[in-house]
């Protein structure tokens, strides 16, 4: 039986059962994660082939239920008790994954990665309350409440690659945390206007209210020395905190060292072109070209060294 990744839709995708072997189970999760567009492909030919099918799974799990959270969101599709009852429904199999029942195949493939690599349920539960909290929460107090976010929504997922490459030393997942909070800040400061699209302010209000900047103004996408200042002031402190994770890559072995150091290059690379636009997040969305990807994978190739 070949199965086909489905077009999304929250009740299919949460409730249905698809009985599956292993290796079908696997290639499904491999054929959603390719299905979806990121700044840095998941599970890219600089992740071992050995590894590779565990990467799909941990995607499939997360890419899924973010889409249950977010996917729609303009349109109306759904409402928030219903992507909650998706979400809700997406954590019990995920329970009764690690309990040794999975008929879904992103379980079936999970529950093998789980035991394979010995993977916490716990940073999955952490993905699923950020997930959930995406639905229901629409401004972050403080930059504390942010932080709180990221390390639930970021952290798990740098931690879990370490994980699946073999790495348990808690240093190096502090480190790992650095780099993804400020991943997750540095597409916030990217992703400015298209989150006020669905109401989601995630600059710290008590900040905004500091710099003089509104969300009518966010709205009205009106871009002032004001705005510039805020961003000026968001970028500045995560590119501190991708410095705080900036040893990590000298620290692993390999291909997921070049991994790391492309992340890290990627992630700081937002933070340039937020800069180079004169912090104008309202008007434009800051991207990595082709260009700068190919600089960034050249530059990744090479040593990583810290005082770069």
């Amino acid at each position: 039986m070949s199965i086909q990744a489905e077009t999304w839709n929250p009740e299919s995708l949460a409730g249905q059962s698809l009985p599956c072997d292993v290796a079908e189970a696997f290639a499904y999760c491999e054929r959603l994660t390719r299905r979806h567009y990121e700044n840095f492909p998941v599970g890219s030919l600089l992740v071992p082939k050995r590894q590779r099918r565990h990467v799909y799974s941990v995607y499939a799990f997360a890419r899924t239920a973010d889409d249950f959270a977010d996917e729609g969101y303009e349109t109306g599709e759904l409402t928030e008790a219903q992507r909650l009852t998706a979400l809700d429904d997406w954590e019990r199999k995920l329970e009764d994954c690690y309990r040794g029942v999975a008929d879904h195949p992103v379980f079936v493939a999970l529950a093998e990665t789980a035991r394979e690599l010995r993977l916490p349920i716990q940073l999955f539960r952490d993905l699923l309350s950020a997930f959930k909290q995406d639905v229901v929460k629409r401004r972050y107090a403080d930059f504390g409440e942010v932080l709180d976010y990221c390390s639930r929504s970021a952290n798990p997922v740098g931690r879990l690659i370490l994980l699946l490459f073999g790495y348990r030393d808690e240093r190096l997942h502090q480190l790992s945390d650095c780099i993804c909070s400020a991943l997750q800040l540095a597409n916030f400061w990217q992703d400015v206007e298209v989150d006020i699209r669905k109401d989601r302010v995630y600059l710290p209000q008590d900040e905004m209210a500091r710099f003089g900047v509104s969300v009518d103004d966010l709205r009205g996408k009106r871009f002032s020395e004001r705005y510039a200042a805020l961003l000026k002031f968001q970028v500045e402190r995560t590119r501190e905190l991708f410095n705080r994770g900036k040893p990590l890559p000298n620290l692993v072995n390999g291909r997921l060292a070049i991994e790391l150091r492309l992340t890290w290059l990627g992630g700081t690379r937002i933070l340039e072109r937020i800069e180079e636009m004169g912090y104008d997040t309202l008007n434009a969305r800051p991207k990595i070209s082709t260009a700068d990807k190919i600089a960034l994978l050249a530059r990744a190739l090479k040593r990583f060294e810290a005082s770069e």
